[in-house]
């Protein structure tokens, strides 16, 4: 219990501090509250006066009738017209300002919500891709959508309800205490089992909240994985069972939800149950008061009228408490983004890699990702000026991982990585990745045009150097073909093109670009063999005199690099070219013969 309580006080403390900019409005809408609760305490004590002013005139009215007629029709109308006349500017002055501390509150909510989205997101973009290959899409989204609304829902109801509550409590006890301290000193004694309650009840709900929120987030990424891949489940019959893994995460969230939401609706009605214990005090205390002729009718009216007020932010603010425990949950989940470890910065003295040569050296290179799997083992290289590489071996032999460390997606565990004999971790990340063009197996495409989809890596590219690098690509004819050509619209990913078309376009992203490093892992993988003829004549032309690294299965597309790397469990095993490890008769040769054995 002492350490959720912890976790909460450590939450709200981050919240203050996006909240801190905003003071100024916070004291507009602190100084809205006041003048508010001024005028809702206000309004009773006219409303005695009316009361007391309409006694007076049924007493005069009982034993006097001249008196009666001649007091209502002058002297009381213009006394009950004044008293009526006030009560409107007062309920006039009082919505007006509501209204204008509605208005400051969702202006501080929304800033503290978009500059937590922001920072949010701002920090995913700097986070390393061990995160990121950790945690899942789905609930990295779900808790930059949906626990930021729950979160802005809580806050917008704490700022709205909490001050104004506060307030009237404090305000309240004041006038009643300067009306009748005995009457005000019932109230005050009844209070504390109120806060007791709800503080009791709002303690047990957090963790419950924290379960539902968690488990929300484990559903969106169920559902974002499933839309995702939808040919496969469909492929593999996997729909059942699917459906099945739903249903248990469904009910998992239903269960807790119903938890949460039962044991915050105790807040409530077991305030309301000292809250009328409260009321009841008053009108007896007050009642007996007005036998004794300590308090006029009026009187009593104005202090059953404050009871009521009273009590009601007592039932306002245990609901806020428990809105509250929801926000915080959310909130919590959110700033474990914000705080998560980024990806280390650039040393100070880190260097712009311009107008590389290509020589990339690795010297004595380890890493795993993690520390009892063994990966890739003291691995040398050395890539002299325009080589083409290619890298070969079977699946998990850490390829890709060479290609990651190379691009500093991740960093070696030991040895170093060298670009024109400067060590990658002394180059700025954005330089070094800015000298390497990457066409990957798995491709991206954004929603906008194709055009701008072409152009991510040279954005001030014109129309003819794009249609150059398309004809290069031999995407032209297809994008030609398309409704609005280098205009249409796709959706994310590429929409309804084909795997081969998507290709094509990221080809000619590279083709653009033409940067003096070029990366190919499995480029062509998702293109028909007469393209990819085509192709293949188009990237020996984009690679000559560029320093190529290129990662295949298919072992007949790299028979014309200059040096083939054999990797086998993260080492080097055979180096050379086609030739020379078809007449060794080795593990690359045995490869190649397995694929043409035919």
């Amino acid at each position: 219990m002492k350490k959720i309580k912890g976790v909460q006080l450590s939450v709200l403390k981050k919240v203050l501090k996006y909240i801190k900019p905003y003071k100024g409005y916070c004291a507009i809408t602190i100084l809205l509250a006041v003048f508010s609760v001024l005028s809702a305490l206000f309004l009773p004590i006219l409303t005695g006066d009316a009361v007391d002013l309409v006694k007076k005139l049924a007493d005069g009215g009982e034993y006097v009738e001249e008196v009666w007629v001649g007091y209502a029709s002058s002297a009381f109308w213009d006394d009950f017209s004044s008293i009526l006349f006030k009560m409107g500017m007062v309920i006039l002055a009082g919505a007006l300002a509501q209204w204008l501390m509605t208005l400051c509150n969702n202006k501080i909510v929304f800033l503290v919500t978009q500059a937590v989205r922001k920072k949010a997101f701002r920090n995913i973009q700097r986070l390393p891709l061990s995160y990121l290959d950790r945690t899942s899409s789905g609930d990295m989204v779900s808790r930059m959508i949906a626990d930021v609304d729950q979160f802005a829902d809580g806050l917008l109801l704490g700022f709205t309800q909490l001050f104004t509550g506060v307030i009237t409590i404090i305000g309240t006890l004041f006038f009643m205490f300067y009306e009748n301290a005995l009457i005000a000193l019932v109230v005050f004694v009844v209070t504390p089992l109120s806060l007791f309650v709800a503080s009791f009840i709002a303690r047990k709900t957090y963790g419950m909240f924290k379960l539902q929120t968690q488990t929300r987030g484990e559903q969106t990424a169920l559902i974002n994985e499933m839309i995702t891949n939808q040919k496969v489940v469909q492929s593999f019959n996997r729909e059942d069972k699917v459906i099945e893994q739903f249903d248990e995460i469904n009910d998992r969230l239903g269960k807790c939800s119903l938890r949460a939401t039962f044991f915050s609706s105790l807040v409530n009605p077991s305030t309301r149950v000292v809250n009328n214990i409260v009321y009841a005090g008053v009108a007896l205390t007050g009642g007996l008061s007005v036998i004794r002729g300590g308090l006029t009718v009026g009187q009593l009216t104005i202090f059953l009228s404050y009871a009521n007020q009273y009590t009601k932010p007592f039932n306002e603010i245990s609901g806020v408490v428990t809105e509250l425990q929801n926000a915080l949950a959310c909130a919590d989940r959110v700033f474990s983004i914000i705080e998560a470890e980024p990806e280390k910065p650039d040393a100070a003295d880190a260097k712009e890699l311009q107008d590389a040569k290509g020589i990339v050296e690795l010297n004595d290179v380890s890493f795993s990702y993690v520390p009892e799997k063994k990966l890739i083992e003291n691995l040398n290289l050395k890539v002299n000026p325009g080589q083409r590489i290619a890298i070969v071996g079977p699946t998990g032999c850490g390829k890709t991982t060479l290609i990651n460390l190379i691009m500093r997606f991740y960093d070696v565990n030991s040895g170093e990585i060298s670009v024109d004999g400067t060590p990658i971790k002394k180059l700025t990340r954005h330089s070094l990745r800015k000298n390497y063009g990457m066409v990957l197996q798995d491709t991206w495409l954004k929603k906008g045009t194709i055009r701008d989809n072409i152009i991510v890596g040279k954005p001030d590219a014109t129309d003819e150097e794009i249609i150059e690098a398309a004809k290069k690509s031999h995407a032209h004819s297809f994008i030609r073909r398309l409704p609005n050509g280098y205009d249409t619209v796709i959706a994310e990913d590429g929409g309804s093109l084909s795997g081969g078309q998507k290709q094509l376009l990221c080809i000619t992203r590279v083709m653009l670009s033409l940067p003096p490093m070029l990366i190919l892992d499995e480029a062509t993988s998702s293109i028909d063999t007469r393209t990819e003829l085509k192709i293949r004549k188009a990237f020996d032309t984009m690679m000559e005199g560029r320093t190529s690294f290129v990662v295949a299965h298919r072992l007949s597309t790299i028979k014309n690099a200059d040096v083939i790397l054999v990797m086998k469990d993260g080492h080097v095993i055979e180096q050379g070219n086609h030739i020379t490890l078809l007449n060794q008769g080795g593990f690359y040769a045995n490869l190649y013969n397995s694929q043409f054995s035919a």
